[in-house]
């Protein structure tokens, strides 16, 4: 039981780093909700004496990581973010990285949208709605594309694996030294 306990620690300190440094570089929380989740799964196969295990442990902590990281952002902007209609102005290109210039019923914005990947899917003259952040610590983005009950979710779908995991490990644990098998086989 202590062992759900922690995960579900390692769930809501990942997510309290993330949402606390909301506006800094992703590296932060990445860094430190990895290093959480690679504790959760140290301890589980340690516990457990299944390495195994902890690598099983390292699948929904994928979830973990992904929806506390993004969770953040998300429901920043969604408490607190002005929506704007934009069109598209300029865009700078560099590498994969793609930075379009935003104008807005006021003028131009001070912040562009940023795109990182192949295929952004917008193009120079349309238009879309952002979310932007009036206290400026959350960068904008494409309001059709926050959506932190999805985060919200997939922290869920990693805490609900890091309880199974957990409670199929412990009772795997209860049959070996009811069988008498207190061996440390990592397997």
């Amino acid at each position: 039981m202590l062992v759900v306990l922690l995960g579900l620690a390692v769930v809501g300190l990942s997510t309290a780093v993330a949402y606390a440094t909301a506006g800094w570089p992703k590296a932060v929380p990445i860094s430190t909700g990895l290093a959480l989740c690679v504790v959760f799964a140290s301890v589980v196969g340690v516990l457990h004496r299944a390495a195994w295990l902890a690598f099983l442990a390292m699948v929904p902590a994928l979830f973990v990581l992904v929806g506390s990281v993004q969770f953040a952002p998300e429901a920043v902007l969604e408490a607190r973010g002005v929506r704007q209609q934009v069109a598209i102005v300029n865009v700078e290109v560099v590498g994969k990285r793609h930075a379009f210039t935003l104008r807005g019923e006021d003028g131009p914005l001070d912040e562009p949208l940023i795109y990182r990947g192949s295929n952004p899917g917008y193009q120079l003259g349309d238009t879309l709605v952002v979310l932007t952040d009036p206290d400026g610590v959350v960068p904008l983005q494409d309001a059709d594309k926050v959506d932190s009950r999805g985060m919200l979710v997939a922290l869920a779908l990693g805490a609900a694996g890091w309880t199974v995991i957990t409670l199929l490990a412990g009772w795997r644990g209860h049959v070996r030294r009811r069988k008498g098998r207190f061996d440390t086989l990592i397997i």
